[in-house]
């Protein structure tokens, strides 16, 4: 999913994605981006696995497992465990699509997975995202200092 600069991350990601999935309507917010993803889809998958760009730091032997609980249980939602609600990465059976195809506006599925008794799960990683030039700069700095092996894991 691409919205904003589409054509300037594409051209900057080193590794290209198997299909583009451009967002015309980014400007409505996150509901937008997850109606386009979902919309692209076709009658075939039992759900859709949601991650955002600016997690970078996110596990992925936690991801592993989280995709491999979805696998096993794929009318059940799953989340990564914000505390006080579930977020990013995220696990969408084909169940919950209609609800989150009537979301509007800048919000994304957290309050469904919520209500849908979503399974949570801890997922390091997902409280380093990167919202601000702030941000950015210590993550830099945390992937610099592990070494290349690391990094290379990291994606």
């Amino acid at each position: 999913m691409c919205g904003a600069w589409y054509p300037l991350v594409r051209f900057r990601c080193r590794v290209q994605p198997s299909r583009w999935v451009p967002v015309a309507d980014w400007h409505e917010g996150m509901a937008a981006s997850l109606a386009a993803g979902i919309r692209s889809l076709g009658p075939y998958p039992k759900g859709v696995f949601v991650l955002v760009a600016d997690q970078p730091l996110l596990d992925t032997k936690a991801l592993e497992a989280f995709g491999a609980a979805a696998r096993c249980f794929p009318a059940q939602p799953a989340a990564a465990d914000y505390g006080r609600r579930p977020g990013v990465p995220a696990y969408l059976p084909r169940g919950l699509w209609p609800e989150v195809l009537a979301l509007e506006g800048d919000r994304g599925a957290s309050r469904l997975l919520a209500k849908a008794g979503a399974t949570r799960l801890n997922i390091p990683g997902v409280h380093d995202d990167i919202d601000t030039p702030e941000d950015w700069e210590r993550i830099r700095q945390a992937v610099s200092r592990k070494d290349p092996l690391t990094r290379q894991s990291q994606g």
